[in-house]
This record gives structure tokens, sequence and C-alpha cells, in this order.
């Protein structure tokens, strides 16, 4: 089967990611926002031919959106499977996507898939499933959004294979840029040299760098007729900030680079 997804290595992180499959270990990828975590995981589903799940997560995940929960239907209670079960009994990739925004309960819930066990005790049915052959865990987050509140336990990071992304090199970003929006290389380099501009302001007036998807929806929307002033606008300065002198020095930036 041919993967139609495009993905441009940074280094051997396929390698890595086949051997974690192939001995059936769960991986947690660590990176910025926007660096390619999510298109890696669905490169590598499309690659090893297994299905994906991919779960967003956020402040009000619990473990029962995970795992399933009983409901009320014309016949009585029933139970319906979450997708992190689906993915346990079927076989697949669950993907956890900022794992570290889910309540903490969550990732009590994922110790015993992630060691030698590979079970899933559902407390609730009292079912203890084995996983699929094919199953794999895998989550992400953003070490930048790490406090003391949120954050990964070492009891859970212990767990997983891990690998550690960020944003490509200005060669590889362009090559990635022309292929995401079929933008002219000139322009591509002139995007990525002001990505990384902005990024040296990370922690210092912005919050976030622009990330790689940022720049992309900038040549799209470039291709699409905007001006590149426009684009960068609407894809760069405005999501990045909210704060008057902060976007006025971006604007600054946006005029220099073009």
């Amino acid at each position: 089967m041919t993967n139609d997804i495009h993905y441009l290595p940074q280094g051997r992180e396929i390698e890595i990611f086949q051997s974690a499959a192939s001995n059936r270990l769960p991986v947690l990828i660590k990176g910025p926002t926007g660096c390619g975590k999510t298109r890696f995981v669905e490169y590598m589903a499309a690659e090893l031919g297994r299905p994906l799940h991919t779960i967003a997560c956020h402040d009000d995940l619990t473990a029962a959106d995970l795992v399933g929960r009983h409901l009320i239907g014309s016949d009585g209670t029933y139970w319906q499977d979450g997708p992190l079960t689906r993915a346990v009994r079927e076989g697949g990739i669950c993907y956890l996507d900022e794992v570290v925004e889910a309540r903490k309960d969550t990732t009590v819930v994922l110790h015993p898939l992630s060691d030698h066990r590979r079970v899933l005790p559902i407390e609730r049915t009292g079912e203890l499933i084995q996983a699929h052959p094919d199953f794999m865990l895998v989550i992400s987050y953003n070490p930048g959004y790490q406090n003391l509140i949120k954050g990964l336990k070492p009891s859970t990071r212990q767990r997983f294979v891990a690998m550690s992304f960020d944003y490509p090199s200005p060669e590889r970003e362009v090559v990635i840029v022309c292929q995401e929006s079929g933008i002219d290389k000139q322009t591509a380099q002139q995007l990525v040299a002001l990505g990384n501009d902005l990024r040296r302001l990370k922690d210092h007036d912005l919050e976030e760098a622009a990330s790689t998807r940022l720049l992309i929806y900038a040549a799209m929307m470039i291709q699409s007729g905007l001006t590149h002033a426009e684009a960068c606008t609407a894809c760069l300065a405005q999501p990045l900030s909210d704060e008057p002198e902060t976007l006025a020095a971006i604007e600054r930036l946006i005029q220099a680079h073009f």
C-alpha cells in the first residue's frame, strides 16, 4: 500500500519508531507546537498499515472518555468502548496528543498498557483486556508548557521510548513549506527566514514560537492571492500575540523580509 502522507525525516525517528513498534513498546514524542509530531504519527501509521485513533487531550478529558462508559438506550443500559479500548481490542495506534492537558487519572489508566503487561483493566465491567498484538500506544506533549501542575510523572515517562522533536533546519523547512503549499522556493525561503527570526523572540516577547504549520498556512494564503504582508499578518502576527507592541515588532519584521 502506498503511503500518501508526506513526511521529511529530521533524523532516525522513523527507524526508532519502527523498532519500538516491532518490539511492542509505547512511544513518547516531545516537541514544540506545530513541529510535525502529529504528521509523523500519521505517516508512521500509514507506513505500518495500522489504524490510527487520535485523541486531542484537554482539561476535561477523563479516563472514562478513553476507556468507555455505560449508556442508556431503548433496551436499557449498555457499555460503549472508548477510543483507547477499541484500539486495544482491535489493534492500531492510539495517539494521545498533548497528553499533559488531560486530567491526572488518564495517565494512571495508561500504566498497565505501557509496561510488559499490555493490559487494560475496565473497572466498571470487571474486564481485563489483553492488548492486540498490533496495538501501540503513542503520546505527545510540548515541554514548553510543562509546569508543576501539568507534567508527566517520572513513573509515567519511564514507561516509554522517547523521542525529541524540534523545528526542522531551514533547508528542510523550505522543502516542507514548498511541498505542503506549492509555493515557489524563493518565497518559502523568505517565510522560513521570517519564522526563524520570530522564534528568536520566544521567551522574550512571544509565549510560543512560530510553527512550521503557521509558515505553511501563510504560504497557502499567498498562493491564494493574498499579498505577502496580508498573509504573514493573518497567519503569523495575529495568531502569535495580542499585545500591540509585540504585533508592531512582528509587522516590522514582516516588512523587513518582504
